[in-house]
Order: structure tokens, then C-alpha cells, then sequence
């Protein structure tokens, strides 16, 4: 008995996640897809599966783990998809966190550092942004091959580097942000003193000729290079990409309720930032002076390195979690500088800190699911109105001046992915060919919007016209 409660009080965060997690798989299923999960390449491919556009750079991104997952769900679509995309990012998100659990014991923090810290990881809304997305398989994964190629960096002796260079691949090959991965390992080792200055400058010039073997591969490689406008880097969008990591990672509110203005409530948003301020502070702010040790400068450069990619390209509340496990590691250490009398304050601050991160998650959730129901209800009515299986579909869309927030508010035109979501209504039978366009809202839009209809249903060119109002499709035949 006095054993099993050394291990309870040894391992209670592990303990809390493997409960939480049918909870979680329960909450995250039913999130139907939206916006950019329709076009992805972790929804349903039926393309050969061995061809360039599967396994080589193709438009914007190398990611062949994620191809290779589009393939088996385009085997059985209305089985599988989203809900073994959800399955696979929860399991990916607990392995993680127990990464993240065994990392900070292997650098020597103190049980209740360990344990708060992970609990922390597993739990925080900004890592919630990422598990409750269908198209995230990638960040999650990149993520967790990164960390375990950090574990076995400073644990292995025999095949140290070759284990630590395969898997900085397979993590760059599931998101580009995986190749980071290279220079945070010997950094993070070097500040917690696992190697030493000179092992230091020979790893990272092994972790240089890492990430300069990746460039030659896409450069010398078969490649169809699209440069997607949203990825464009630029000084203002970068400095403001900044100041949303440092929102998204260390102000912890429900920005739904602070930003998005149809939900718009600020005594809420203020409420709940309040109840995590103690936690915070407590972590982050009242422990200042361990900013200056060098184990805390190479964790807040690795930091910044995870996230460098998107904070110079496109960042949003998801990307947080590229960083969230080096988060950890400053909290960690945080928590560690406080002595145990102080240790039942900090638990009180945490305790007020999983109430808002209980309630903002919640909320997440439910706009997710809301979302995803409003695409689903939009193409059930699309298929229904058109009557019967029609091959070649024009989707007239109305612009849409809704506010939209991230992908847990989004606008209907993007929930009903363009028409997409109407193909998954059918099991992928019908229609063969959707294809769109956006007209400006204007008060005779719905009539321009007929005038169009009319004429290229005149020419043939399409079996059908939906014209998407908000939330309403009106369907135009021959």
C-alpha cells in the first residue's frame, strides 16, 4: 500500500491523462472537419498512392506521412474520416506529454515540477488548439518524433547520432518545423551541462549539415513548388506573429470571448486571465532571476527556434504547440525555485489555473463542434435540394463579412469547405467536380448571383449551380 502510493505520488500527472483521455477521444470525434481539413492532405486521397505529389516536395510542403494517411482514409472515407484523424492526434498528444514527463525527469526537476509541468502541457487551451483540429496529425507527430530524438540524443551511447539524425527526418517529413529539432538538442543538452562546450560546436555543425541535406534533397529532388501567398515572410508580419505567440502562450484567456466580437465578453475573457494569473506569476514572473542561468538562455533560444519557422511565415493559437514542450521545461524549472513552504500556494494557483483551462477548453470544444455541424448541415441541405447525383458543380459563394477566429469559429463558406463537405454527404461519389468562386456582398449579390448561374448553366458548363448565402444554399439547375 505505502508502495503504491510513492508511485501515485510519483507519477499522478501520468495518471491524470491516461484518465482524461477516453474523455478526450470522446469530445474530439464528433468535431466535424472545416476550412483547410477539406483540402489537406490528411483528408481522403484517392490519387495511386506512389507518385511524386504523395512522397515529394509538392505546392508548398514535404510531408509524406501525412500523404500516405490521405491514402487509407480515401479506402473508407465515411468510416474513417475525421475520426481516425482525431484518434491519431489524441494518442500523438499523450505520447507527448509522457515524453515531455520522462524529458524533465531525465534533466533532474523535482517531482512536483515534473508533474505540474506536464499535467500543464497536456491540459493548457493552447495545446487544445491543436488537438481539437482535424488537420493537425503533423504538428503533433513532428513534435513527437523531435522530443524523442532529444531523449535518445542525451541517452544513447552506442548509434547516438544516427538514431538522432533519423528521427529529426521522419519528424521534418511530418512538419517542416520537426527539422528545428537539430539545433535544440545539443543547445538544450549543453544548458542543462549533459555535453560540454566542445561537444557543443561539433553537434551543431552535425545539426548545420542536417538542415543543409534536407535543402539539397528538395533542391536536387523531383519538386512542384507553389509559394502559397499566407507563407510569404515579411518584417511586420513576422513582429506581429510575435507578439501572437507571446499572447497565445503566456496570456491565458479565452480569446474567443476577447476577440471574436459575436461572442465578444470581456468580464469573461477578464475572469478567467485573472484565475491563471496567480499560476503564472508563480512560474514564470516571481522566479525572474533564473532567466540569467544559462540553462534558461539556451531553453528560451530553443524556444524560439521551434517556433521560428511559422513566426516568420504564418502563425496561428495551433502553432503554439511547436513550443509548448520547451514551455514546460521553464515552468519546470520555475516551479523548482520555490521552496517547499511556498509549494501549497503554488498548488492553489494551479488548481485556479485547471478551472479556466477547464471552462476555455470546454468552449473551445463546443464552437469546434459548431463549426463542423454547420458545414455538415450545409451540405446535407445542398444534397437534398439538388435531388439527385449530378457530376460537375459550380459553388457561387457570397462574401462573407462574418468574423471568423482560428478554426474553432469559422465562417460557413469555409465550414462547407467550398462544397466539399457535400462530396463526404455522398461517401465521395458525387459531385466529381466542385469548383468555386467568390462574389462581393453587395445588396444585389443574390441577383448577380443568379445572373451567373443562368449563363453557365446556358453554356454547359456545369449540372448544377449552389449558391452559398451565410448559411444558406440556394441551388440553381438546368
Amino acid at each position: 500500500m505505502q508502495n503504491s502510493r510513492c508511485q501515485l505520488k510519483k507519477y499522478w500527472s501520468i495518471f491524470c491523462i491516461l484518465t482524461l483521455t477516453p474523455f478526450l477521444l470522446w469530445a474530439t470525434i464528433p468535431i466535424l472537419p472545416t476550412f483547410d481539413d477539406w483540402t489537406s492532405l490528411t483528408s481522403p486521397s484517392f490519387e495511386e498512392l506512389f507518385t511524386k505529389e504523395h512522397w515529394l516536395f509538392f505546392g508548398y510542403h514535404w510531408r509524406p506521412f501525412d500523404s500516405l494517411f490521405g491514402y487509407l482514409l480515401g479506402l473508407n472515407p465515411q468510416l474513417l474520416f475525421p475520426t481516425l484523424n482525431h484518434c491519431c492526434v489524441v494518442v500523438g498528444h499523450v505520447l507527448c506529454s509522457l515524453l515531455v514527463f520522462r524529458i524533465l525527469t531525465t534533466l533532474q526537476f523535482n517531482n512536483t515540477a515534473v508533474n505540474i509541468s506536464t499535467l500543464f502541457f497536456f491540459i493548457t487551451p493552447a495545446a487544445m488548439a491543436t488537438v481539437l483540429a482535424v488537420d493537425s496529425m503533423n504538428q503533433t507527430y513532428a513534435l513527437f518524433w523531435g522530443l524523442l530524438s532529444f531523449l535518445l540524443y542525451i541517452q544513447l551511447k552506442k548509434l547516438k547520432y544516427a538514431v538522432w539524425i533519423i528521427l529529426i527526418f521522419i519528424a521534418t517529413l511530418c512538419k517542416e518545423n520537426g527539422l528545428m529539432w537539430a539545433l535544440i538538442g545539443p543547445l538544450l543538452a549543453f544548458g542543462f551541462n549533459i555535453i560540454d562546450q566542445r561537444t557543443l560546436k561539433k553537434d551543431i555543425i552535425v545539426a548545420v549539415s542536417v538542415i543543409v541535406g534536407y535543402a539539397l534533397a528538395i533542391l536536387l529532388l523531383p519538386k512542384d513548388i507553389i509559394i502559397h501567398p499566407e507563407y510569404e515572410p515579411g518584417i511586420m508580419k513576422t513582429m506581429g506573429n510575435v507578439v501572437k505567440f507571446v499572447f497565445t502562450t503566456f496570456i491565458h484567456t479565452d480569446y474567443i470571448y476577447l476577440l471574436h466580437q459575436p461572442h465578444r465578453n470581456l468580464l469573461l475573457a477578464g475572469i478567467l486571465f485573472l484565475l491563471a494569473v496567480p499560476f503564472f506569476y508563480h512560474v514564470f514572473v516571481a522566479p525572474f532571476r533564473m532567466y540569467v542561468s544559462k540553462k534558461m538562455i539556451c531553453t528560451v533560444l530553443c524556444l524560439l527556434i521551434a517556433v521560428g519557422p511559422h513566426l516568420v511565415t504564418c502563425y496561428s493559437m495551433m502553432h503554439t504547440y511547436a513550443g509548448l514542450s520547451l514551455v514546460a521545461v521553464i515552468m519546470a524549472n520555475g516551479i523548482q525555485q520555490h521552496s517547499k513552504d511556498r509549494r501549497k500556494y503554488l498548488f492553489t494557483a494551479f488548481a485556479l489555473f485547471l478551472t479556466s483551462a477547464f471552462i476555455i477548453n470546454v468552449h473551445l470544444w463546443y464552437e469546434s463542434y459548431k463549426s463542423g455541424l454547420t458545414g455538415k448541415e450545409m451540405a446535407v441541405e445542398a444534397i437534398k435540394s439538388t435531388g439527385k447525383p449530378v457530376k460537375k458543380v459550380l459553388v457561387v459563394i457570397i462574401e462573407d463579412d462574418y468574423p471568423k477566429l482560428s478554426s474553432f469559429c469559422v465562417i460557413p463558406c469555409d465550414a462547407f469547405g467550398w462544397g466539399l463537405a457535400a462530396r463526404q454527404e455522398t461517401n465521395y461519389q458525387w459531385p466529381e467536380i466542385i469548383e468555386d468562386t467568390t462574389i462581393e456582398r453587395t445588396t444585389d449579390a443574390m441577383i448577380r448571383a443568379r445572373q451567373l448561374s443562368a449563363e453557365l448553366l446556358g453554356k454547359q458548363k456545369y449540372d448544377c449551380v449552389w449558391i452559398v448565402n451565410h448559411t444558406a444554399i440556394d441551388v440553381v439547375k438546368k
